[in-house]
């Protein structure tokens, strides 16, 4: 049984078909390579406040901003 956890930041980019996106292209490639069955394949995405990200020695919400800046 394969699980798959996925963490990204939480945007307005990451939509719902984003993810449904994300999910089936995962298990599409757990099929093909390793053989598993689709209905054994588990996978969660948890979508992390950028203020509870760290990136570069900062939280992401900062060094994007730095980025943009």
């Amino acid at each position: 049984m394969p699980y798959v956890n996925v963490k990204i930041t939480r945007g307005p980019d990451v939509t719902r078909e984003k993810k449904a996106a994300l999910v089936a292209g995962i298990n599409q490639l757990l099929v093909e390579i390793l053989h598993k069955r689709p209905e054994h394949i588990h996978i969660v995405i948890d979508e992390i406040d950028e203020d509870n990200w760290g990136f570069a020695g900062m939280l992401t919400t900062d060094y994007r901003k730095q980025q943009a800046g």
